[in-house]
């Protein structure tokens, strides 16, 4: 494989989403979108598709490539393995992505790395991770204002000639109404449980989420850019693909940063603690002051620092492990929430794949302690979370990382779109607080789906 990438300068767009439409159509198709480039994080559009080689993890935990052959070694070894195939190239180039890993890793892998075998049933049959191995990218720099192409001369070629054609959206529909797989009698006696497991010692939060469902039918990517227009955020995502003769899909706009690289800095941004955005402008501010003098969503987000700052300590070098911002305010579309920040720097032998295996899945989705709220939400949601508070992201050759917590995220399977909503519990919330928390968190997604028409 060619190590000699060039970059070439493309027209800029204000958006991913032109560009994209003209990849689309194509294997193996990413986009990372940072569709709100003035939150932190948001500055990097990425886009790529017909990767060389692919890597899924089955529901067994079994790493297995693409021509569906099982792989020695871990999930995260059978990773590392087919970055290390990619040469990095002899030049050096100032952007976050010029060739590596882009993909999913769902909840469900951190659930088998924990090694949990609760009786929790699946709702998607969706791989427990799913990455490609991309040789080139296009990049979308919103603060420089510029779009670059990086790839070899053979793939400039390819690429400028599939970036010709566009396929638009078609149309998009859902074909029935959006149910939950918890009645809110459901969730209150899931909640007394909690607060039992908290009176107990067993641990001091757990997030627990329910799921809706409905049917669709049409254009996926339609679909994700409703949900874009209605809430756009700085680690948003789309893939979609084919499994098993089945149409699956992620369509994410995530708000959360799980773990960055670069450079062999690490940082991770654990949001805890939400409000609705007010009607007006003295309502939002009220709710804002609400958020950030809030002593117990305070205390749920230290909580979780505490629990982050213990994983990037497994593996970031002794003394390192700061917390730049605790609890810092920072407003989106429908919500604000409490943001905090915890960097670290590894060793310069430690790959980022050790550090994202050893902080999987985010304690911002779990609770602490981790292990322990991972058996009590294993043993209390219905079914599994499947790619829901897992993350989306990139490892890049060079040893850069970037990956989302996969939260106001849909799963696309064979005709059904799932979305799930949920929030940390700890000893003293309220239970209709907390309710409505969760479907606060995702309503306006799912409104942005429309109603559902006639399935006939």
């Amino acid at each position: 494989m060619n190590a000699e990438l060039q970059t070439t300068s493309l027209p800029y767009h204000a958006t991913p989403l032109r560009y994209f439409e003209a990849l689309r159509s194509r294997p193996g198709a990413v986009l990372l979108d940072s569709g709100r480039p003035q939150a932190p994080g948001g500055r990097f559009d990425i886009l790529s598709s017909d990767p060389i080689e692919w890597l899924e993890v089955d529901q067994h935990g079994l790493p297995r490539d693409s021509s569906g052959r099982a792989l020695e070694g871990s999930a995260f070894d059978a990773q590392q393995r087919l970055l290390e195939r990619l040469p990095r190239p002899r030049q050096e180039l100032d952007l976050p992505f010029v060739g590596g890993l882009i993909g999913y890793w769902s909840y469900d892998l951190g659930r088998q790395l924990a090694g949990i075998e609760g009786p929790s049933q699946t709702a998607t049959d969706l791989p427990q991770a799913r990455l490609g191995l991309y040789d080139w990218a296009l990049i979308q720099d919103h603060q420089e204002r510029r779009c670059l192409l990086v790839a070899s001369p053979e793939r400039r070629q390819q690429v400028q000639t599939w970036l010709a054609t566009a396929t638009p959206a078609g149309d998009f529909s859902l074909s029935s109404a959006f149910t939950s797989n918890l009645s809110e009698a459901g969730y209150r006696d899931r909640f007394a449980k909690v607060q039992d497991y908290i009176r107990a010692g067993d641990c001091y939060q757990i997030n627990l989420a329910q799921r809706y469902s409905a049917d669709y039918r049409g254009d996926l990517w339609q679909a994700y850019l409703r949900l874009r227009d209605a809430t756009p955020t700085p680690f948003a995502g789309f893939m979609a693909w084919q499994y098993a003769g089945r149409e699956q899909a992620l369509l994410s706009l995530s708000p959360e940063r799980f773990v960055e690289s670069r450079q062999g800095e690490v940082e991770t941004r654990p949001i805890k603690g939400t409000r609705p955005r007010g009607a007006n402008e003295q309502e939002d501010a009220a709710l804002a002051q609400e958020l950030s003098s809030s002593i117990k969503d305070r205390a749920e987000n230290v909580m979780i620092v505490d629990l982050l700052r213990n994983d990037l300590g497994r593996v970031c070098q002794p003394g390192t492990v700061k917390v730049p911002q605790l609890c810092g305010l920072e407003s989106y579309a429908n919500v604000h929430h409490l943001v905090s920040v915890v960097k670290g720097r590894l060793p310069a032998e430690t790959p980022p794949l050790k550090l994202l295996e050893a902080a999987f899945p985010g304690g911002s989705i779990t609770g602490a302690p981790k292990i322990r709220a991972m058996q009590i939400i294993d043993e209390l949601e219905p079914d599994r979370r499947s790619a829901y508070c897992g993350s989306l992201g990139y490892v890049d050759v060079r040893g850069h990382m970037d990956t989302s917590i996969a939260i106001r995220t849909l799963v696309a399977d064979a005709g059904r779109l799932h979305i799930w909503g949920g929030g940390g519990l700890v000893a003293d919330s309220r239970e209709q607080a907390e309710y409505t928390e969760t479907q606060d968190k995702i309503r306006h997604l799912m409104a942005a789906l429309g109603t559902a028409t006639d399935s006939r």
